[in-house]
């Protein structure tokens, strides 16, 4: 259990208020937070949640293991023999197969062990991410739930209509979603820099 989890068990009265309020009062028409509500597309309970359910952990041994295996296809490719005494026809067409086979494992910017570095940038990539994404909201749940917003729903038998707390869920809603959202774009460029990955390899011929 990390700050976030901490926080977020912390924060789930508030949440769920925020939540409750939005859902069935809406927010002032010209609030920010609607600009924030149409970017993440959900509420700030399960904005957060999505976060929270983010786990860095599961991923940190897949870069140095991809990597690993990068280097297994280095060496297979470094130890395919040459033809050495034999020559010919024969000799020539096995030494052009095995070199064309030993490319494709190694060497080259579409070769298997490049593909596999690329593979555990992305990983190495995405942990960072995540790291960062549960920090970023953690703070932000540290900065609501101290604030006067905070107070305001924290009171009970409020109306959920009332102006007074329509306008604190929506501040406390567009923090969150906001945090939630610059994240999420973070994770959207990662992704897109990794595109060639996604392209089909082509199998030595």
């Amino acid at each position: 259990m990390d700050r976030l989890d901490r926080l977020l068990s912390t924060a789930a009265p508030l949440l769920r208020r925020v939540d409750d309020i939005l859902a069935t009062a809406g927010a002032p028409p010209a609030h920010p937070v609607w600009t924030e509500l149409r970017r993440v597309r959900l509420l700030p309970g399960d904005a957060a949640r999505a976060v929270a359910a983010l786990r860095p952990y599961d991923l940190a041994d897949a870069g140095p293991e991809l990597r690993a295996d990068a280097r297994a296809y280095a060496v297979l490719a470094a130890s395919l023999p040459a033809p050495g005494e034999w020559s010919g026809e024969a000799a020539d067409a096995y030494d052009t197969a095995r070199q064309r086979t030993a490319d494709h494992l190694s060497g080259g910017p579409d070769s298997l062990d490049e593909r596999l570095q690329a593979s555990a940038d992305l990983a190495d990539s995405l942990v960072a991410w995540m790291r960062s994404a549960r920090d970023s909201l953690a703070g932000t749940l540290a900065e609501v739930l101290t604030s006067s917003e905070a107070v305001t729903l924290a009171g009970t038998g409020t109306d959920p209509a009332a102006v007074r707390e329509q306008q604190a869920a929506a501040e406390v809603a567009a923090r969150v979603l906001r945090t939630v959202a610059e994240s999420c774009a973070c994770g959207a460029e990662v992704l897109h820099g990794s595109g060639r990955l996604a392209e089909p390899v082509g199998l030595p011929g």
